[in-house]
């Protein structure tokens, strides 16, 4: 694990740092350094949107298995930290949804994010998805700054 912090990513993000996409270098750099944790909830999140990546014609076969080795090597080598889905991360999860409401649409896997970050997580929370962000800024976790991209 890094020095330099920890830091809560989702989903989106990670699927960012295990395969390529426009913007992944700048997240790999923002990441460098940080000790990285994230919800239980991404081993199936992960997994899900690289199958949806190879289903839309955006990866190959080969790339989508890569990605989920990279994936599964960073858990091992914990770069990664998964943190527990707890009936606490779930019932703040629902308390999220309802604080957010009506200014914000949460889903209810982006509220578990949230509220994991928010319980347990990092020093930042780290999400290239609108919703996430905004949810995460209204409940007051700190924002990781969006990278520049390259």
């Amino acid at each position: 694990m890094g020095a330099g912090g920890k830091m809560y990513l989702d989903s989106c993000v990670i699927v960012k740092l295990v395969s390529h996409e426009p913007d992944s270098e700048a997240y790999n750099r923002m990441v460098a350094g940080k000790a990285v944790v994230t919800s239980e909830l991404a081993v199936a999140e992960v997994r899900s949107a690289l199958l949806a990546k190879e289903r839309a014609g955006r990866i190959s076969p080969a790339v989508r298995h890569a990605g989920w080795r990279l994936f599964q090597e960073k858990l091992r080598e914990e770069e990664f930290v998964l943190l527990p889905l707890s009936r606490n991360v779930i019932e703040r999860a629902g308390a999220v949804i309802d604080q957010c409401h009506p200014k914000v649409a949460l889903r209810t896997l982006d509220a578990i994010h949230v509220a994991t970050a928010e319980l347990c997580g990092g020093e930042e929370m780290c999400s290239s998805d609108d919703r996430v962000q905004k949810a995460s800024d209204f409940i007051g976790l700190t924002l990781a700054p969006a990278p520049m991209a390259d």
